[in-house]
């Protein structure tokens, strides 16, 4: 079997794989099997007792995260399997995010990191709060037609005398006040003045 979004093969290990281990925790999850070639033939490794003791301990202290680490003999070789689970939350390798897309492990920064830790929260970029933007920011005009259309479709029931404030809470485009982003998409004056 040839690597894949779950398999990964190292002749070797080096302490660059936790990287790669910390893909794994972030995406799927998937197998790192030490001692395998490219293509999955068995090649051995070297003391494999040793590896079998280090790496659940290197794994816990820098990610803190538990794998399964299990040794296999084939043909009086030896070759070692981490078996990494998907976590729910973001999982760090020292203040690093990497991610497994493909057969390939990918660090996260900028945009794709911003992207990864609110889905990984539960977020979506459209559910997070805009800090500069008030009420002065929404066009009433534009709420008022939304309020015609949801009363004529039967969509949004008893919103009669509503404040805008009040409907933005029912409709949850506010969190605490604060308008959050799909406010501004949906119903805000000046879109280029934030995004």
């Amino acid at each position: 079997m040839l690597e894949n979004q779950n398999i990964e093969y190292k002749t070797a290990w080096q302490d660059e794989y936790l990287k790669w281990v910390c893909g794994f925790a972030n995406a799927s999850g998937g197998s790192i099997f030490i001692g395998k070639d490219d293509q999955g033939k068995v090649v051995g490794i070297k003391d494999p007792k040793k590896l079998m003791e280090d790496l659940p301990n290197k794994i816990i202290s820098t990610m803190g995260i538990a794998i399964e680490v299990n040794l296999h003999e084939f043909q009086n070789m030896h070759f070692i399997e981490i078996l990494v689970l998907p976590y729910s939350v973001p999982i760090s390798l020292r203040g690093r995010y990497y991610y497994r897309s493909g057969s390939t492990k990918q660090e996260l920064t900028g945009s794709s990191l911003n992207d990864f830790l609110m889905k990984k929260s539960g977020k979506t970029w459209d559910d997070i709060i805009e800090p500069n933007a008030t009420f002065q920011d929404i066009d009433e005009k534009t709420v008022a037609t939304f309020i015609q259309a949801s009363e004529a479709s039967g969509r949004l029931p008893n919103n009669k005398g509503l404040t805008v404030s009040e409907l933005f809470e029912k409709l949850r485009l506010t969190e605490n006040g604060q308008l959050k982003r799909a406010a501004i998409i949906l119903f805000g004056k000046d879109l280029g003045k934030f995004y």
